[in-house]
């Protein structure tokens, strides 16, 4: 599918003066700062906002702003001084409604639409426009507002095994797996525990028989004709623990009808999703079969895989789609990722055995800058490149492992 794109970035400026091209960032994590280091090196003024001083975006930004993002009018505020041209959100706690505004406004230009952003920040809207709107394969699902209708939902249908997640939290956060009854009430206040903002609505899902999971890198960007066209990366498999992920490798071999239904299920959701960027497509796998899990607007945590397998990582697509530039999805050479994590609750922590961790064949280390750790925060990745995905991982878990978290 296409769509017409007016050329607005059609020249790029300088930043800091008043020719500047101005981007601002809602969240500034660690895959905000890769998109501001891709956004720098053409040139682009970034300002970055997230809800805690020092995120690691705001150490590579022009400038930054400390914002609770849930707080409308506070939001309104920033986005009033600052007046970017593009807007770009990088994590799903933000009060969308402002963004709907602005965009209607014609203040700025929202990434990849503020619908998008809307409808993606919880659970419930994504969920269904995939499976109600777009008649895409799904789990069983139900959404549950007390304990009482959590069970119902389960005993009317779902059954055990079964999922149960926050409307809306990220990173697997609230996020637990059902056996039985007795695990009903704990995942329920495990859930509201871990959801974003404070509403006590869940997803229940019921179990798919799946052999692997995958993410569908799906870029919408400005291609030769000047219309937005869809392009996909190899996909990437992954491991997760707790909902979590704990690492990832690229590419995941697929059956050629499996990869061409992901493909199609990817495009139809970022289609209906709109505007430009790369979108991260979580999807089920079983032989031919594929599932749609969900989908994020904007790079994915597995994704920092192709920070080695790529010849653009997907920070560098993402710049690119959203300033109206050609990408170039294309595999380099087989890679996986490895987390490092904190292992203490402890600010200002440091880092033994990197170069140990370099060592490795063909290996890279990313360190993010967070300036608190936690015992299962990610605190860093380490990357490598092999003749193919088995040796890559090998690799790639070595050199995390060598990586030492220790007091500061």
């Amino acid at each position: 599918m296409t769509n017409a794109f007016l050329p607005r970035f059609s020249r790029l400026g300088t930043p800091l003066s008043p020719s500047a091209t101005k981007v601002m960032l809602l969240g500034a994590g660690e895959l905000g700062k890769e998109v501001i280091i891709a956004l720098q090196r053409f040139g682009v003024e970034v300002i970055a906002v997230d809800r805690y001083a020092d995120a690691p975006g705001m150490q590579v930004a022009h400038r930054a702003h400390v914002v609770s993002m849930t707080d409308a009018d506070a939001l309104r505020a920033v986005i009033e001084q600052e007046r970017p041209h593009l807007i770009v959100p990088e994590i799903e706690a933000i009060a969308t409604q402002v963004l709907a505004d602005v965009e209607r406004e014609g203040i700025a230009e929202v990434i990849p639409t503020a619908r998008a952003t809307q409808l993606t920040m919880n659970r419930e809207g994504i969920r269904r426009l995939a499976a109600e709107e777009l008649g895409l394969p799904t789990s069983p699902y139900a959404f549950a507002d007390s304990l009482e209708e959590l069970q119902a939902a389960i005993d009317s249908g779902i059954g055990y095994p079964c999922v149960v997640k926050p409307v809306m939290s990220s990173s697997g956060k609230g996020q637990s797996v059902l056996r039985g009854p007795e695990d009903v009430q704990t995942a329920w206040d495990y859930a509201l525990a871990g959801g974003r903002v404070r509403e006590a609505r869940v997803i229940v899902e019921g179990f798919i028989d799946f052999e692997y999971e995958i993410t569908l890198l799906t870029v919408r960007a400005v291609g030769a004709d000047g219309t937005v066209q869809t392009a996909y990366c190899e996909p990437i498999g992954h491991l997760q623990v707790s909902g979590d992920y704990v690492e990832s490798w690229q590419p995941q071999a697929m059956a050629p009808a499996a990869l061409a239904a992901a493909r199609d299920v990817a495009g139809k959701v970022t289609a209906a999703l709109g505007g430009r960027g790369i979108f991260g497509v979580e999807l089920f796998v079983k032989g031919d079969q594929v599932w749609f899990s969900e989908v994020s607007p904007r790079p994915h945590d597995t994704g920092l895989v192709t920070l080695a397998s790529q010849r653009l990582s997907e920070f560098e697509l993402h710049a690119r789609a959203i300033l109206g530039l050609p990408v170039d999805p294309s595999l380099r050479r087989p890679a996986a990722s490895a987390v490092i994590y904190g292992g203490m609750d402890q600010a200002g922590i440091a880092f033994e055995g990197v170069a140990e961790a370099l060592q490795v064949p063909e290996s890279d280390v990313r360190l993010f800058g967070k300036p608190e750790s936690f015992v299962k925060r990610r605190m860093g990745v380490a990357v490598a490149n092999g003749d193919d995905t088995e040796q890559a991982r090998k690799r790639a878990k070595l050199a995390a492992s060598r990586v030492r978290p220790v007091a500061g």
